[in-house]
């Protein structure tokens, strides 16, 4: 298939299709006139890789996991696994960054409701 029916299969756009070509996460075969082709394949390994970014992993870190995908084996499901905790361990540091972050905001937006009741408080009186 070409890579319009590929990107309407897999829910994706061409551009996207492209991207993942160039980071190596998805290979085409090239027709003589230089069209890409795909098989069947693509369709599931595009999807999986979509849920791999929802998941919050860069392309780098998918680049990491799909050898599990490619060369399932005990080893690269270990080092797909240990990988996957990293990347989980760093999105939980994010998460109580965010979390303190917003605390912060939380505080900032005490301080004013605070001082805009005490000027109205003044205005009146």
């Amino acid at each position: 298939m070409r890579i319009g029916e590929l990107a309407d299969r897999a829910g994706v756009s061409v551009r996207s299709l492209r991207y993942y070509e160039e980071q190596g996460l998805l290979t085409s075969t090239r027709s003589a006139s230089g069209q890409r082709h795909y098989t069947d394949y693509e369709v599931e390994r595009v999807t999986f890789i979509q849920r791999l970014y929802a998941a919050g992993l860069s392309s780098r870190t998918i680049t990491e996991l799909l050898p599990c995908v490619d060369s399932p084996s005990e080893e690269n499901s270990d080092a797909a696994l240990e990988r996957m905790g990293q990347e989980r361990e760093r999105l939980t540091a994010h998460i109580e960054e965010l979390v303190q972050t917003r605390d912060a905001l939380d505080g900032l937006m005490t301080s004013a409701r605070a001082f805009r009741e005490q000027s109205q408080a003044s205005a009146c009186a």
